[in-house]
């Protein structure tokens, strides 16, 4: 058995989506003072790498502290779409190759290989991103959630968040984003398990999201 990490580690000077602030880590107890080290922690709940939950759009729709824990682990597929240039859509093509297990998974992964530019301006660049038709298909096939290692599965200019909408209007899929390393995941059906921050009310919190593989 082998263990991928698939989760950006949070810090003060991390990348966070136009609009909100970085998370601060402060100190509120030491070592020298009170014996023990404790860390305050102020950030936003789709800070790093997260997950969104239906509630993040609609409300009186899912929150993530709802959903039952199943909800967060299951067959995983990541499909390469690392060949695509800045600002083009991950078309149904992509899925067509690879659909006999695309149907099997529960959480579909895009890679695009978007995460190396990770901790730079180009992160919040034009970057791929799905198709209302992928939408679809995530919907029809009742999938469990879709991921990425992108910022966001909207266009970086769509402040309307049509996908999001989609997604979220009448299914309880969840929405990663902020994924890493899915390069190495490989393209076999795996266990993913995406465990967000349980607090009450989540619209979003972040995960600690990982890949295990047989």
């Amino acid at each position: 058995m082998k263990i991928i990490d698939l989760t950006h580690t949070i810090s003060e000077n991390m990348p966070v989506y136009p609009g909100t602030e970085c998370p601060k880590l402060e100190i509120a107890n030491t070592y020298e003072k009170d014996g023990f080290k404790e860390t305050l922690l102020t950030m936003f709940s789709h800070t790093g790498t997260h997950m969104d939950a239906p509630a993040h759009l609609f409300d009186q729709r899912a929150t993530l502290d709802s959903l039952p824990v199943e909800q967060f682990v299951g067959k995983g597929l990541v499909i390469d779409c690392s060949d695509l240039q800045d600002g083009q859509r991950i078309t149904m093509e992509y899925i067509k190759r690879v659909k006999e297990k695309a149907d099997k998974a529960e959480y579909i992964l895009f890679y695009t290989g978007w995460d190396e530019r990770w901790g730079t301006s180009a992160y919040f660049g034009n970057y791929p991103y799905i198709t209302e038709e992928v939408a679809e298909y995530l919907i029809h096939s009742k999938k469990k959630g879709v991921g990425l290692d992108v910022i966001g599965i909207d266009p970086i200019s769509d402040v309307n968040l049509k996908i999001h909408k989609q997604l979220f209007h009448k299914t309880d899929i969840v929405v990663i984003e902020n994924l890493t390393r899915l390069g190495v995941v490989g393209s076999d059906l795996f266990t993913f398990c995406a465990l967000p921050l349980k607090y009450e009310n989540s619209d979003g919190a972040p995960i600690r999201a990982i890949a295990i593989l047989d």
